[in-house]
């Protein structure tokens, strides 16, 4: 196995303690759309896909028409939000600064929005240029696609396989393991739900950790690991 050369953060529901803002902003614009979800459900569905997908999602299921206002509405509402009651997720500044390997973000909320949560936490000179939005690929290449993940090991000059990807979504970890890297399953932030760390090994994480904490611990272990089996 690769010696590991680079982390890959996701953002949301990672580095900063967002899902759970976007699920409650999002399940009260479906419920009141005639689509009833809960804050909980529409984490635990949703978590990693992109506004856009939930609705064409929602709308194939449910054979309902969504109105396209949905879109700027919920830009509107979320934006306030995270204004308001952004927070990074707890034990994130003392795991990057205990990481010794390369760093790098890759995240399908837009450059802007990353911009704005990782400067208003205090974390994005950590992470400098190397902040990569799926948005900017171009349309449709969003996780659970793996183009980002891809696209930021490139950037960085890193091989796939010596990527380890820390995420918190299903969708995310698909996207990950469809690029050929290695994946930490996250469930510390706020929008975890009983099941989190079971879909997240199902979906193809190597381990999964519920503190940011053990962060810098297992991914030294990780690479002990893939350095006794490439001796």
């Amino acid at each position: 196995m690769t010696e590991i050369e680079l982390i890959i953060f996701d953002c949301d529901g990672v580095l900063v303690d967002s899902e759970i803002i976007a699920a409650e902003v999002e399940a009260a614009l479906l419920t009141e759309a005639g689509y009833p979800i809960s804050t909980e459900e529409m984490a635990e569905r949703f978590a990693g896909m992109t506004w856009q997908n939930t609705l064409l999602a929602v709308e194939k299921e449910a054979t309902i028409p969504l109105s396209a206002s949905l879109l700027s509405k919920q830009q509107a509402v979320l934006e306030a939000r995270l204004d308001a009651d952004l927070k990074i997720v707890e034990g994130v500044k003392a795991a990057l600064s205990q990481i010794r390997l390369r760093k790098c973000v890759c995240s399908n909320s837009t450059s802007e929005r990353l911009d704005k949560m990782l400067t208003m936490v205090g974390i994005k000179a950590v992470f400098g240029k190397n902040i990569f939005s799926a948005r900017d690929l171009g349309p449709d290449r969003v996780k659970p696609k793996p183009d980002i993940f891809l696209h930021g090991a490139a950037q960085m000059g890193v091989a796939p396989e010596a990527v380890l990807v820390v995420e918190d979504s299903v969708h995310g970890v698909h996207a990950a393991r469809a690029a050929g890297m290695r994946v930490i399953g996250f469930t510390g932030a706020s929008h975890s739900y009983p099941s989190h760390a079971d879909a997240l090994t199902e979906a193809g994480a190597e381990t999964v950790i519920s503190r940011m904490t053990a962060l810098p611990a297992t991914i030294e272990a990780l690479s002990e690991w893939s350095g006794s089996l490439s001796a």
